[in-house]
């Protein structure tokens, strides 16, 4: 088993308020968690209204799977137009 953890940083770059932020968020948690088999949630910068990061994690037997199917969430995010890809990290527990 292989458990693959990636954590991004983004900055929504349309959000003046908290609730654009959220509203941004909500949408693409849940575009990340219906295209991948994924667990994702908003994990840092809560009450930052531009700045967010997000917690992704996925589970498979192979390792080379997971890495593949986490670097394809990474490309999602960076092609979302309403956010700027700032950083984002890849580890294996």
């Amino acid at each position: 088993m292989h458990v693959g953890v990636v954590t991004v940083e983004i900055e929504v770059t349309d959000a003046m308020t908290l609730k654009d932020k959220r509203q941004v968020m909500r949408s693409l948690l849940a575009r990340i968690r219906n295209a991948f088999n994924v667990s994702a949630a908003e994990v840092g910068h809560l009450d930052a209204h531009s700045l967010a990061t997000i917690g992704i994690a996925a589970v498979a037997n192979e390792k080379a799977y997971v890495n593949g199917m986490l670097e394809k969430v990474v490309d999602l995010i960076e092609r979302e137009s309403r956010v700027v890809l700032i950083d984002y990290t890849l580890e294996f527990v």
